[in-house]
Order: C-alpha cells, then structure tokens, then sequence
C-alpha cells in the first residue's frame, strides 16, 4: 500500500514539475515572439491607415496643391490596397511561388521574409509623401498592399509552430490588438506630425508618411536580429527545451510533426467548407473593421470637431477596443469557447433586435444627433468590432489541421475577408455621406449578421462533428483506434481524424 502511495505522489510531484517547466517554457517563448509581432504588426495597421489621418491633417483629395484627384478616387486608392492585399495573401503564406524576387513563408526562414517584408513597405510608405497625381497614389497603394499581404497570416502561422492550440488564441489576439493601438496611436502620431506642416517645405500629411515610413524601417532592420526562426531551430532555446516545445506540440497537434508539402493538402483547404465559413465570416466583420478604422477621423469631423480635434479624438475608441479585446480573448480562452462571443460582439456593433435594454455602435450613429451620443457610438461600434476580429482570427489556426492546410486556410480567410474591406471603403464615399454616412452604416450593420451567420453556421457544423466523432469512436475496436492513432493516419487526415476535437 506505501508503495502505491509512493508511486502516486511521485507522479504528481512529477507532474507539477512539468507543470511548472511548461509555464516557464510559454513565457520564454511569449517574451520572444510577442512583443516583436505584436510591433511588426502595429506598424503595418498604422501604414496602411496613415492616409485616413493624413487625410484629416492638412491633405485634402480635391486640393489641387496636394494631390490632383478628385473627392472619390480617395476611396479608390484606399480599395486597391486591398484588390493587392487579397492577391498575394496565398502567394505570400504558403505556395511556392516567387513574390518580387522573395520567396514563400514556408521556405524562407522568417526572421528573414517578415523583416524583408517590412522594410520594403516601409519604403514605399515613404513613398507616399512624394505622389503628385492620383496614379501614381494608386501604384503607391498597390503595392503596400502587395508587401503587406504576407505579415499578418505569415506571423500566425509562426504561432502555430510554437504554441499549442488553446495557446494561440490568446496570443493571436494580442497580435491583433496592435491594430487597435495603431489607431490609438496613430491618431495622437498624426496630430503631433501635423504640427510639422511647413517644415522643411513639407506639409503636414507628408510628414506623417515620412517619419511612420522611417520608424517601420528602423524595426524592420532590428527585425532580422529579433524575429524567431523556425520552433526546432530556436535559438534563443536550449536544446532541453526544443525538445520540450516539440514533445508538447506533438502531444497537441501537428505542429510538431514534420510535414512534406503536398499539393493534396492544399487542395484539402479549397475543399473544405469551415475553411470557407472562417472566410465569409471574416469578410462580413471586415467591412466594418476596415472602413470604421479609415474613416474615424472623418465620421468624428462630420460630427462638428475641428480636424485636430478630430485626431485625438479617435485614441479613446481604440483604446477601449484594445483593453475589451484581451479582456474578452482571455475570458473565452479560460472556457475554450469562441462562437458566443463572436456573435456577442457584433451584438455590441449592433443590436440584433429593438427590444434589448441598450442601443449600441451602429444603431447610435443611425438614431441620434447630438455629436456627444454619436461618439459613444463609435466607441460601441469599434469594442464590438475589434472584439469580434481578435477572436475570429485565431480560430482556424486552433481548428485546421495539417500544417500546409493551416496555412492556406489562414491565407484565405484573409483574402476573402478582406474583400470585404475592398466594399467598405467603396461604400464610405462622398456620395453617401448624407446624415453622416447613414446608409454606409445600414449596410455595416447588414455585413455583421452576415458574419453572425457563418458564426453560428461554424458553431452547429463543427459541434455536431465532435459529437458524431465521439460516438463513432465507441463503436471502433481496439485496432482500428490505434491506426487512427498513428502519425502517418493524422497527418493524412488532419482535422478529419476521429480524435479530433473543434474548438467551439
């Protein structure tokens, strides 16, 4: 009986220690991954943003100094960022194809294709300061999208190869709390710099492209020190702990495996249906997203604030949006559920239905009219928003499995979802700005139940698939468990395997 006793206590000893190491493992790699990300990231939110608060320094579309364009070709250039974004999200994440002389992600080691990535387009952010007509606007905004295309589905992708999957979550959400911080920051940047208008013999919008330019460059080059490689060839871990990080992923997923790119497992991707319900979903939150996050300054204008004002006035929206956003991200990830809140969140953006006890985002915008309950709204709109992308982000990289169907999932999650940024700001133009842009803000509110849709569609497909798979595997017998067990049958199956779980 003692010696049970001693066998039972040496494994819960045991067992805590490896607690213990596992914590201390997660926050090395949390040190080394997430705050030079999380920066990467930001910038690039904050470049392709700029020209919504440039636009509202000292820039104006219609002024023949500045840009020769007229009131809506802004919204056509704000729209072929993302016509570029969209077309190299694949290209950029996964397949083997050369991208301006670069290679993909899955051959070339990131620390060298993210920084790389980031130094060009903060070249061509520069760039920006120097247009003097409207084509060269477009070109200019054609290939920020082009170079851009590949951080952000390229960095989840990094997580995927270091964190488990209820890991990732939380990790990607920070990640994409920088978004919200850049406009927090990019307001307050915009301010200062326009303040710079006439320096040098430069005006105000200028300056904000220039020094946002110069600043992504400097990270960019630090990047190449700093970005991690590869999980199995960290340096910044010892070998203990390589061995550790790989034995946890294998114990998880298939992140810790070794997987041949086959050009079936891309195929798998296209296939899938919850592949393409993470898209739509993603497409109907971006809309909103995107054309709140360019035309904030301009909606706070319109409410009777002058331009300066108007800058400042968009760091509290995005500030509260980024404390919600982790808040909210670390609640679900303590219950391992993300459907409820995802559908909560466009709640906030809008209410579903005229008798809940609060008016919320959107529907604040459309039925007031004092400048005051407007500005509240944009503070709904944008938690709800932001809230709602964070966690739908990260979901795929929890549920899709097999690394090379990960990643072109995550690829075109983005790229069909950003085709939703593409309508946003074509929508958000001159011609609709009646009543401050009331019928742009009836059809945000139009593409969030459509992405509350797929939310619930993601919902009841994939929570009837854990059910029918734990019932079939009662019925297996002993054998037929151990070769659905084996790598070879995972990897073949991935995300179909009968011991696979969804993360709801």
């Amino acid at each position: 009986m003692s010696e049970v006793s001693s066998q039972e206590k040496g494994s819960t000893n045991q067992g805590s220690q490896d607690e213990t190491e596992d914590k201390k493992l997660v926050w090395k790699v949390d040190l080394n991954l997430l705050p030079i990300l999380t920066l990467l990231y930001l910038l690039s939110y904050l470049d392709r943003t700029s020209i919504g608060n440039a636009k509202y320094t000292s820039y104006r579309p219609d002024r023949s100094q500045d840009v020769h364009m007229a009131p809506d070709d802004y919204n056509t250039a704000l729209a072929i960022f993302f016509v570029a974004y969209v077309a190299h999200e694949i290209p950029a994440n996964v397949c083997n194809l050369r991208l301006f002389s670069f290679q993909s992600l899955k051959r070339f080691n990131p620390r060298v294709w993210l920084p790389s990535l980031t130094l060009v387009w903060s070249i061509v952010t520069i760039f920006q300061a120097f247009v003097t007509n409207r084509a060269g606007l477009f070109v200019i905004r054609y290939l920020l999208g082009a170079f851009e295309a590949g951080l952000f589905p390229g960095a989840v992708y990094v997580f995927s190869v270091y964190y488990t999957r209820r890991e990732r979550s939380w990790r990607v959400s920070i990640l994409f709390g920088g978004a919200a911080l850049a406009g927090a920051f990019g307001g307050l940047l915009a301010y200062v710099l326009g303040l710079m208008d006439g320096i040098g013999g430069k005006r105000g919008w200028q300056w904000i492209f220039i020094v946002e330019g110069l600043l992504t460059a400097v990270v960019s080059v630090a990047g190449y020190f700093i970005v991690p490689t590869w999980s199995h060839k960290a340096s910044f871990l010892t070998e203990d702990e390589r061995t550790r990080l790989l034995n946890r992923l294998k114990a998880d997923s298939d992140a810790g495996e070794k997987e041949r790119f086959r050009r079936r497992y891309v195929l798998q991707a296209f296939a899938d249906h919850l592949v393409w319900a993470y898209a739509l979903l993603f497409h109907g939150f971006s809309f909103a997203q995107y054309s709140l996050s360019l035309f904030m300054p301009t909606l706070i204008a319109n409410m009777g604030y002058q331009s300066w004002k108007a800058q400042l006035m968009t760091i509290p929206p995005n500030a509260a949006a980024c404390i919600l956003l982790w808040l909210t991200v670390w609640l679900s990830s303590r219950i391992n559920m993300k459907a409820p809140f995802i559908i909560g969140s466009a709640v906030i953006a809008r209410p579903i239905a005229q008798h809940l006890p609060f008016d919320a985002g959107y529907i604040i915008l459309l039925t007031t009219k004092t400048a005051g309950a407007q500005y509240t709204g944009v503070h709904f709109a944008a938690i709800g928003i932001f809230t709602g992308n964070g966690l739908l982000l990260s979901w795929p990289s929890e549920n899709v499995s097999g690394q090379t169907k990960r990643a072109v999932a995550l690829a075109i999650q983005i790229a069909i979802g950003d085709l939703g940024a593409v309508s946003g700001v074509l929508v958000y133009r001159p011609s609709l700005s009646s009543n401050n842009y009331r019928t742009p803000h009836i059809i945000a509110i139009g593409y969030l139940i459509f992405g509350m849709f797929w939310a619930a569609y993601l919902w009841f497909w994939m929570g009837r698939a854990n059910v029918e798979r734990k019932r079939r595997l009662q019925n297996l017998d002993q054998i037929e468990r151990e070769r659905c067990r084996q790598v070879e049958m995972r990897q073949e199956q991935g995300d179909r395997n009968i011991y696979y779980r969804f993360v709801l």
